[in-house]
């Protein structure tokens, strides 16, 4: 765990002493998104009429919408990064059977083609044994008519 950090800050004019586990710079910007929350509110015509205890509220509520509106988006890219994640597990279950796939019809076609080399030699062999038959049955043949 960090060691407590303390910050001296100005929010609305004036200075607070902040105190957190988070570093100086942190609570820095914290008080400054306070100071741009004050600052849009004060930039509004109406706002300037509103009772000062009823200012408070409407930047506590503001800054609480801009919490929730985080949180749900951040719920949301969650939600989105696990499907991702589940889609990425799906594509690579789905590469490596395509992958096993693959090799099992490699090693067909390395088979295929070992056993078309040996019917093509076998062919070949055959061929050349009809052609000497044919060719020494032809001489043969013509022995006997002379």
């Amino acid at each position: 765990m960090s060691a407590k950090t303390s910050a001296e800050v100005v929010i609305d004019g004036k200075v607070y002493t902040l105190s957190g586990y988070e570093g100086e710079e942190y609570l820095q910007r914290v008080a400054a998104y306070i100071n741009n929350k004050i600052a849009e509110f004060d930039a509004l015509e109406d706002y300037r009429h509103v009772p000062v205890g009823m200012k408070s509220t409407l930047i506590e509520l503001n800054i609480a919408d801009d919490y929730f509106k985080a949180k749900e988006q951040v719920e949301k890219l969650e939600r989105d990064m696990e499907s991702k994640d589940k889609e990425i597990y799906d594509l690579k279950h789905d590469l490596i059977s395509n992958q096993i796939k693959t090799e099992s019809a490699e090693a067909s076609m390395k088979a295929l083609e070992s056993e078309n080399k040996e019917l093509l030699l076998n062919k070949a062999r055959l061929e050349a044994a009809l052609e000497d038959k044919l060719l020494d049955g032809g001489k043969g043949a013509v022995k006997q008519h002379a």
